[in-house]
C-alpha cells in the first residue's frame, strides 16, 4: 500500500498547481502503479500550499501535506493532528509518508467520523502543537469525497504490496 500511495501522491503533486490557485475541493482519476485511482483533494493554510489529499486502496486513506511550514519531517515520526469544523473537533494519529513529507492515516470506512466532518460546511482547521495549524475550505468536499468513496472497494489501483 505505502508504494503504491507514495506513487499516487507523487503523481498527484505533480498536478497541483493548477488545481491550488482555487483552493477548493476537487475529485479527479489520478493514475497509479496498479491503475487509475480516483483522488480527491483540496489546498489551504496561510500561502495555499498545504493539502488534505483522499484516496482509496481498500479503506479510504486521508493524507496531509504540511506545505512549506512543515519543512524536511524526520523519517519515522508521527503526530496528533486535531480537526475542527464549527462545534466539532477531532484528533487522528498520523503517520509520516517519509518520502513525501506528507502524514497519512487509514480511516475506518464511508462512515469514519473524520470523514463526516470533513463532509461539512464552513471551513475546517486541521492542527498540531508541533506544526502549527492550516484551514480549509469545506465547499464542494461532499461531492468530492462521495466521488471516492464511490470507488472504494472496485478494485482499482493501489493495492497493496
Amino acid at each position: 500500500m505505502k508504494r503504491g500511495l507514495a506513487t499516487l501522491i507523487l503523481a498527484l503533486f505533480t498536478t497541483l498547481p493548477a488545481q491550488a490557485a482555487s483552493c477548493s475541493w476537487s475529485a479527479r482519476m489520478e493514475e497509479d502503479e496498479g491503475g487509475s485511482v480516483m483522488m480527491a483533494s483540496v489546498c489551504g493554510g496561510p500561502k495555499g500550499d498545504a493539502h488534505l489529499m483522499l484516496a482509496c486502496f481498500g479503506k479510504p486513506v486521508l493524507s496531509y501535506d504540511l506545505g512549506a511550514a512543515g519543512g524536511q519531517l524526520e523519517p519515522g515520526i508521527s503526530g496528533s493532528f486535531t480537526f475542527k469544523a464549527g462545534d466539532k473537533s477531532l484528533t487522528k494519529k498520523l503517520e509520516l509518508e517519509a518520502m513525501y513529507n506528507y502524514f497519512t492515516t487509514e480511516l475506518s470506512g464511508p462512515a469514519d467520523p473524520l470523514l463526516s466532518l470533513l463532509r461539512g460546511k464552513g471551513n475546517v482547521t486541521v492542527s498540531a502543537d508541533k506544526y502549527g495549524a492550516a484551514t480549509f475550505p469545506l465547499k464542494g468536499s461532499g461531492a468530492a469525497i462521495g466521488k471516492v468513496l464511490a470507488e472504494c472497494g472496485k478494485g482499482s489501483g493501489g493495492e497493496a504490496d
